[in-house]
């Protein structure tokens, strides 16, 4: 197996587009990391360079301390899944299932115990004889991961198993169920087979349940790189707060504030102490963010906010609510179906101080806690 290294890496296309700017990533042997974030972010331009398919313009890449930058993909012993399928039409599944070991000299019964034990695993041991024209586009995924997946499992005969395996959104395809499935495939896969993996994705919910750490990419930038709780629980900018999180978190602009009992957090409609501010002076603008579960109903006029129900959406074990402050601003609380309130009804809300997220306005980054 292998660990993946990029050093400062960048790449800048002829068009004087920047997709990385000078990223820095390891990826440690046998660890499934997850390159998550909007497109355009670079999360794909970063797995093509892992895979030889491009070349940085500035920077390298190692693969265990050693320089790939320069080697042909080819010779990088790395198995990828691509987004667009790259099934070859005149092969049927079967045949396609197992072209990576055949073009490296597998045996005709190692081939063929590989091929049919990934079809059992992807259920497409019924489609062996069928082209990619006679798929539906979920299969087509099937096929593309399972090709590279014939590669990763133990079995008699060359070749040996690739170092590296690179999945281009690879469930992007797929319908709710399957997608779920497959994730589970992949977690299972990822214990079996103990090869490196680096997964990219725009699906939040994907990077949280997949990935042992995950990399948040914005702009060809790092944002942050830790396990997925950390990146949930406390996040490093305020960009990765937003990105992660479903639904999306709650925000109140304010300043740092305070008097005899401290520095606060201030705003129209709140005043949240917060010992972290104290190393900041006061006006100094905030983000304070809260997501929708920490919010809770409080009795009476308890709470730090009130506000008015605008929408009630059931999600089945839980009801998301959306509801406006006196001031404006727009809040998302998750609650109980048998708690969940009317339209027009004013509610009163308690934010959990151990799970607020603080921001410099300005730098976008973490206020962190004493």
């Amino acid at each position: 197996m292998a660990s993946i290294q990029l050093e400062s890496v960048g790449k800048v296309y002829p068009n004087d587009h920047v997709a990385l700017r000078g990223l820095d990533l390891e990826v440690e042997d046998r660890e499934l990391l997850v390159l998550v974030g909007p497109s355009g972010c670079g999360k794909s331009t970063a797995l093509r360079l892992v895979a030889g398919l491009d070349t940085p313009s500035s920077g390298r890449i190692l693969f265990d301390g050693h320089d790939v930058t320069s080697v042909e993909a080819s010779e990088r012993n790395v198995a990828m899944v691509f987004q667009s399928y790259a099934l070859y039409p005149h092969m049927t599944v079967g045949e396609n299932l197992g072209f990576g070991l055949r073009m490296r000299g597998c045996g005709r019964e190692a081939l063929r115990g590989r091929v049919e034990a990934v079809a059992q695993r992807l259920d497409l041991a019924a489609l062996l004889e069928r082209r990619p024209s006679q798929l539906s586009g979920g299969q087509r995924q099937r096929v593309a991961l399972g090709r590279a997946l014939a590669r990763c499992l133990e079995g008699e005969g060359e070749p040996a198993r690739p170092a590296v395996l690179l999945l281009d959104e690879p469930l992007s395809n797929l319908d709710a169920r399957l997608r779920l499935e497959m994730r589970t495939e992949l977690q299972r896969l990822k214990r079996e087979i103990g090869v490196t993996m680096i997964h990219v994705t725009h699906d939040q919910e994907e990077a949280l349940t997949l990935g042992d750490r995950i990399a948040v990419l914005r702009d060809g930038e790092l944002q942050q790189l830790a396990t997925p709780a950390e990146v949930h629980d406390a996040p490093a900018t305020l960009f990765v707060a937003d990105f992660i999180g479903s639904p999306p978190i709650n925000w109140f602009s304010g300043e740092v504030g305070g008097d005899e009992r401290g520095p606060c957090f201030m705003c129209d409609e709140l005043r949240i102490a917060l010992p972290e501010a104290g190393a900041l002076e006061r006006g100094r603008a905030l983000r304070l963010g809260v997501r929708p579960h920490d919010l809770v109903l409080a009795p009476g006029a308890e709470g730090d906010l009130r506000a008015k129900v605008e929408v009630v959406e059931s999600l089945g074990s839980t009801v998301l609510v959306h509801a406006r402050s006196g001031s404006g601003s727009f809040v998302r609380v998750v609650v109980a179906p048998d708690a969940a309130p009317a339209i027009g009804d004013e509610l009163s809300l308690a934010l959990k101080r151990a799970a607020l997220h603080c921001f410099d306005d300005a730098t976008g980054k973490r206020v962190v806690r004493e």
